[in-house]
């Protein structure tokens, strides 16, 4: 199989991936220079890539462990990000990211080259490279803040050790990377939502617009332009009828979503929703089990979803995303044995449930109220509650009923975005936008950051800074 070998020789690659960053000593570049022949070789790099992709981006760890999403589920302990216990010694590693990262550096520098039969094809293939090096970075910087550049695969044994670059350094890269991509790509639409299209890369500029403006200390011109790039995403896409329909395993690739992360049983392990679902062995007794997304293999209730999450959806009676969302496993006696995910779902196979959903990175939904923010900040109340109104009327909770101002505006987008996106990946990035933009204390918000200073980003491992003295350790640890 095509894609297996070139991940075999992706593998063989990997210390090079990381060389710069570690100063580890490549153990081989023995495929690279036999590689690159064929329009074949890119593309399929290209695939393996997509790999990559999925694997640094399975996890609630980042975006949703460190928010008020979870409490304690029914089995397994928390992560170091949940209890807000980081430190340089227990710190999570950016490998897996650098290593996505030289592989798109990769590909760009020596697929430029090959020749392909149709332009379109290669403009394509380089696009979605440009494309994932630019989420891959925004990964990293909504993580670590200051994280070290790298634009080129290491060819030798002794790169220069880079120190970290200036948040807003790497903004400007991703940027630049969203923009190559947007001109790079031979049509407006998709063909496919599960790579990276032209819409795809307006979202994300949009994305990264809003960081920038609200975390990086940008500017109004930020927000106008993400403004712009919403419009652009969003032009060739419509709401689903119900948040159901819109992470249904039959129903992917729907029209509301504009860029997906593919998964597939056998092809993967399970996704990340798999550790909200429980056993079986915890719902057997359970009176409405069969509505249950549990499992015998791959489910781990390590999770709950929060209390504080169903009282928010029980502000609006009758919104629709509540069940959606939460299931709640009931005994015989009407006392509740467990609270679950209940939005990802999976796909229900004769020997057993596999969490296949695909990721959305994003959708209509949440660039709707990404557009609500963008303009609430700009102080454009009313056009923000229409797009809110956008959201609210599918949920079934009609008109928002609130005050107009323009701090209660922003702190309800707030609360809606967690009823709309929650799993989603989004939550700590949201409370860290609305954070360092004024509109709410995260200290005051997350129950386990209340009384205590801890950084907002996450610090580096110890052994990297041992290798590497350029680098320096994220402040406050």
């Amino acid at each position: 199989m095509k894609l297996r070998t070139i991940f075999i020789c992706c593998s063989v690659l990997l210390f090079t991936a990381c060389n710069s960053i570690l100063d580890v000593k490549p153990e081989s570049d023995i495929t690279n220079n036999n590689y690159w022949k064929s329009e074949g070789d890119v593309t399929g790099y290209m695939t393996g890539i997509y790999t990559q992709l999925r694997d640094v981006n399975n996890s609630t760890y980042y975006f949703e462990d460190r928010g008020d999403a979870f409490v304690p589920g029914l089995e397994g302990g928390m992560t170091n990000a949940w209890q807000q216990n980081l430190n340089e010694a227990n710190a999570p590693s950016w490998l897996g990211f650098y290593n996505l990262v030289y592989h798109c550096n990769l590909l760009l520098k020596d697929g430029r080259d090959i020749p392909f039969s149709v332009q379109a094809n290669k403009d394509r293939v380089m696009a979605e490279a440009h494309f994932v090096r630019a989420y891959a970075y925004f990964l990293l910087i909504r993580i670590w803040g200051d994280v070290p550049i790298e634009l080129q695969p290491a060819v030798d044994d002794n790169p220069p050790l880079t120190a970290r670059s200036p948040a807003t350094d790497v903004m400007q890269l991703i940027l630049n990377d969203v923009d190559s991509a947007i001109a790079l790509f031979p049509e407006d639409g998709f063909r496919d939502k599960s790579r990276a299209s032209r819409p795809a890369a307006w979202a994300l500029r949009a994305d990264a617009l809003l960081w920038k403006a609200k975390v990086l200390n940008g500017g109004e011109a930020d927000l106008q332009a993400a403004l712009t790039a919403i419009d652009n995403a969003t032009a060739g896409v419509s709401l689903q009828p119900s948040l159901e329909r819109v992470h249904a395993t039959d129903n992917r690739n729907n029209s509301e979503v504009i860029f997906s992360i593919h998964f597939q049983r056998d092809e993967r392990s399970d996704s990340y929703g798999s550790r909200l679902k429980p056993r079986d062995i915890f719902v057997q007794n359970a009176v409405n089990k069969s509505s249950i997304a549990f499992a015998k293999n791959g489910a781990r209730s390590m999770y709950m979803p929060s209390p504080k999450l169903d009282t928010l959806f029980d502000k609006y009676p009758g919104d629709t995303r509540k069940d959606q969302s939460i299931i709640k496993a009931i005994d015989g006696d009407g006392e509740v044995m467990g609270v679950f995910d209940n939005k990802l779902r999976g796909t229900a196979f004769s020997d057993d449930r596999y969490f296949d959903n695909d990721q959305i990175v994003y959708r209509l939904g949440g660039l709707l109220l990404l557009k609500a923010e963008a303009l609430a900040a700009l102080n454009r109340v009313p056009e923000a509650i229409t797009e809110l109104n956008k959201v609210r009327g599918r949920a079934g909770t009609g008109n928002y009923p609130g005050a107009t101002d323009k701090a209660t505006v922003e702190k309800e987008i707030l609360d809606e975005r967690f009823r709309e996106l929650y799993m989603e990946l989004k939550r700590w990035p949201d409370l860290l936008r609305f954070h360092f933009a004024g509109t709410i204390n995260v200290y005051d918000v997350v129950p386990n950051l209340e009384g205590k200073q801890l950084p907002l980003f996450f610090p580096i491992r110890r052994a990297f800074i041992d290798i590497n003295p350029n680098l320096e350790q994220t402040e406050g640890y």
